[in-house]
């Protein structure tokens, strides 16, 4: 909490702090948005995952109708404030399990499509137990031609820990490499009770060897509204894990695309958070622009009475300061290694040097950063050190923001200091 807000402080040169309140816009202005992504949430599941922080509930039919008709509204009440198709970077589903809603995918994509042009592809996030050549074959069909698959370990203990268990992962993956999609994304979870580097190392080949483009290898965090058995491994360890993590791709030659990512050379990549500018459709989801960051509610039943009275179903919006919006900018171009000063520009509307000269310079001093091509890196050293930030600010913001959006589905204020 002291690191964060000790950034937070120095970074936007203000005490101010982050204040989502309830003040929230009729309509949403993204028309003159460059590099717009989009996002949907389908949130429904077959069972809770205790690790798992994403807003979801369990399946039920009758629920999932009435959802889908408020998320097709919602598509439609922001797509049509725009004369013309709007160009986007990409869709990404996520959830949740957004296969449970398989028979309503191409009606939600073909929603989309009516009012966004999408040039990068679509991406939908896959639980394991969901991937047969039935499911495959209707993706395809919808236009999907990105795959994240949620394995977490093939190991069992490591399974075990986190609730799961072991569903034949292997064959699973060989069927949906047959399937031939563009990226295929396997999510591993480091910092896991009982895991060790070897075992780590060995899910990371175990994934590649059977048609993983790329691996996202995100540490295991214990969110104080979860209900984990176990607690993850100490900071000294998931140092040594990232550490092997990077030094194994390195070795077998896969390139690291950002501080928890790695990717076989040459193939795309799977991201669906870091987008200069995004639209959130569904409950949960949120919406970035130049501007400001808004939530919509969590609450799946005042998300849908919200659609049904004609109101967006925002629950809190974020009104940027200049200085906050670049800090937001930072972290996530940082996430991805690379810092661009021309796309800072375009976003900002002031040179990165003029607002942040002397960091660039210490980052470079200390080993964080090394400049090149106009554009700054992060060196190893620096991602493990965004590593630790990146943790520090999921503990301190998102667990707050989400803890209390999941018990309120409208709430007046809420303050991150």
């Amino acid at each position: 909490m002291l690191l964060t807000s000790l950034l937070r402080i120095y970074l936007t040169r203000s005490l101010r702090p982050f204040e989502f309140t309830n003040k929230n816009k009729a309509i949403l202005d993204y028309e003159n948005e460059e590099n717009l992504g989009l996002y949907v949430h389908i949130p429904f599941c077959r069972s809770i995952c205790s690790f798992c922080p994403y807003c979801k509930v369990v399946y039920n039919h009758e629920t999932v109708k009435k959802y889908k008709l408020a998320l097709l509204k919602e598509i439609d009440m922001v797509g049509s404030i725009l004369q013309a198709k709007k160009e986007v970077t990409s869709l990404y589903l996520g959830g949740g399990t957004p296969a449970l809603m398989i028979d309503n995918m191409k009606e939600i994509i073909d929603c989309v499509k009516k009012y966004f042009d999408i040039k990068q592809g679509i991406g939908v996030e896959l639980h394991p137990d969901d991937i047969n050549k039935g499911t495959l074959n209707q993706l395809k069909s919808s236009g999907v031609t990105m795959i994240s698959i949620g394995i977490q370990s093939f190991n069992e203990k490591c399974l075990l820990a986190l609730g799961r268990r072991d569903g034949d992962f292997i064959k699973k993956l060989r069927m949906v490499d047959e399937a031939k999609f563009d990226v295929v994304d396997v999510d591993l979870i480091f910092g896991i009770p009982m895991q060790t580097e070897t075992i780590l190392t060995e899910d990371i080949e175990k994934a590649f060897s059977n048609g993983a483009t790329q691996i996202s290898t995100y540490p295991f965090i214990d969110f104080t509204f979860a209900n984990n058995t176990y607690k993850p491994l100490p900071e000294k360890e998931k140092k040594r894990m990232l550490g092997s993590i990077s030094d194994y791709c390195k070795e077998t030659e896969r390139e690291r695309t950002s501080v928890w990512t790695f990717a076989k050379k040459g193939t795309g990549k799977y991201s669906s958070v870091t987008r200069d500018n995004f639209l959130g459709f569904g409950v949960s989801a949120t919406t970035l622009l130049r501007d400001q960051f808004k939530i919509n509610t969590f609450s799946i039943d005042d998300y849908i009475e919200k659609i049904n009275f004609g109101q967006l179903p925002t629950s809190l919006t974020l009104s940027f300061s200049l200085r906050q919006r670049a800090v937001y900018y930072l972290f996530w171009s940082a996430y991805s290694m690379v810092i661009n000063p021309v796309q800072f520009q375009k976003i900002i509307g002031k040179p990165l040097k003029s607002m942040y000269g002397f960091e660039l310079w210490l980052c470079k001093l200390l080993g964080f950063l090394k400049e090149r091509d106009g554009k700054y890196y992060l060196t190893e050293k620096g991602a493990y050190y965004y590593h630790l930030i990146e943790q520090a600010y999921t503990t301190a913001y998102i667990d707050k923001m989400w803890n209390i959006s999941r018990t309120t589905a409208f709430p007046e204020q809420i303050v991150l200091k």
